[in-house]
């Protein structure tokens, strides 16, 4: 219980009346006195509160939170809604009822603290502070939201990329589907000369992509998945989030469209050791995502040898490396490792580009401070390419993009070898 700026006011009031009026001062400060008790003993028991808070969120994805309280008639509650580092509550404190939008910053696992109440009796008296209720556990995924729309694209046949047919998981495969138009991004192999010269305008044979196939998406979970990335190419802007959190977004993409499409999807989350390992299976997809939503990097350095000897004797699958491919010495081991698998397996290694980094490679140089740091950032750039082109000259293709359009471009590789008949 505490008193209000009104009774700290009225008994400032009294305090200095008193040399005036004496006696009727003090009848007035027991006056006041006894409305601070009466107003107390009114809101002295929590409010009731009413929290409507999701359990599970996507990172970035903004989510509605509303609280509403039931107090009595006269009295007034404030609501506030504290939150972890990692939670952004936007407005975090209103009147009788707060609507408000949640935003994950981090995933995981995290804890919304229980709501916080202060009760004004009706005389404006006394206030009294409550926290009823308990906290919510939320669990945070990486951006489902992107991933099932990239998902729902391909379904409805709608995922356009430089190779992929327009009919999402159509494309140049084993099984015949029907003649069609030639189309501008066709293979020239679907050419089907007789009916082109029957019908006296290209004609291509559309094949269906074989279902039932193995995807295996391999997390490097070491020291190099701890480092910030920002989202956009601003170099003043803070990070928001690690490579870790932007190469689950791309493994929640390409696990949800691997569901669609009729392939078996597995995952390996290793470091040093193998932390998670779940077998390709049908529709595994979901399971795949639920199982690494949670997954934090570990500051040490990873063992491909290990990891890829996990795939290395199965059956041949397109495999998903999502890594980073910023410092030389560990591209020295991971494309060391890349032919374990490519001997076997189609093998693609993705890594998030920081754009902030790229920005600053590009920018003109102001003034001395800002040629230092520009030489510094063309060469780690430089660095980069030359990583990629080591990985690709030990037998895996390379998707290097920025975190924003990642997911997308991992769809697309995938996509792509299916379409190829390449898995």
């Amino acid at each position: 219980m505490s008193p209000t700026p009104l009774t700290a006011a009225l008994l400032a009031a009294v305090a200095v009346s008193i040399a005036l009026i004496g006696e009727l001062a003090a009848l007035a400060a027991v006056a006041l006195v006894a409305g601070v008790l009466v107003d107390a003993r009114a809101v002295r028991r929590p409010p009731g509160v009413v929290r409507d808070a999701p359990h599970t969120l996507s990172r970035g994805v903004p989510a509605p939170l509303t609280v509403a309280v039931r107090a009595p008639a006269a009295a007034s509650v404030r609501i506030r809604q504290a939150a972890p580092p990692d939670l952004e509550v936007t407005p975090r404190e209103g009147d009788g009822r707060l609507d408000a939008t949640v935003v994950a910053r981090r995933r995981g696992r995290h804890e919304l603290p229980a709501v916080g109440t202060r009760s004004v009796g009706p005389l404006r008296l006394a206030s009294w502070s409550h926290q009823p209720g308990e906290p919510a556990a939320v669990s945070v995924y990486p951006d489902l939201a992107a991933a099932r729309r990239l998902a729902l694209s391909v379904r409805r046949g709608q995922f356009r990329e430089q190779g992929i047919s327009a009919r999402g998981p159509l494309g140049l495969g084993t099984d015949f589907e029907l003649v069609r138009d030639y189309l501008p991004d066709d293979d020239v192999r679907q050419v089907n000369w007789r009916a082109t010269a029957r019908l006296g305008r290209p004609m291509s044979n559309q094949y269906r992509v074989e279902q039932d196939r193995d995807l295996v998406l391999l997390v490097d979970a070491g020291r190099l998945a701890a480092a910030a990335l920002a989202v956009s190419g601003d170099p003043a802007e803070r990070p928001r989030g690690t490579v870790l959190d932007a190469t689950l977004d791309a493994l929640a993409a390409v696990a949800l469209v691997a569901d669609v499409v009729g392939d078996r999807c597995g995952a390996i989350a290793f470091d040093r050791e193998v932390r998670v390992e779940l077998r390709p299976r049908r529709a595994g997809g979901n399971v795949v995502v639920r199982a690494l939503h949670d997954l934090e990097p570990r500051l040490v350095d990873s063992d491909y040898q290990a990891a890829f000897r996990r795939v290395e004797g199965s059956k041949r699958a397109f495999v998903l490396i999502l890594s980073d491919l910023l410092e030389p010495v560990a591209v020295r081991s991971l494309a060391d490792a890349v032919p374990v698998l490519a001997r076997r397996h189609m093998v693609v290694v993705a890594s998030p580009a920081d754009p902030g980094l790229r920005a600053m490679a590009r920018q003109a140089p102001a003034d001395a401070a800002d040629v230092a740091r520009v030489v510094a950032a063309a060469e780690v750039e430089d660095a980069r390419e030359a990583a990629a082109a080591r990985v690709r000259a030990a037998g895996a293709g390379v998707v290097d993009a920025p975190p924003a359009t990642l997911a997308r471009a991992c769809v697309a590789a995938y996509l792509r070898a299916k379409s190829r008949a390449l898995v």
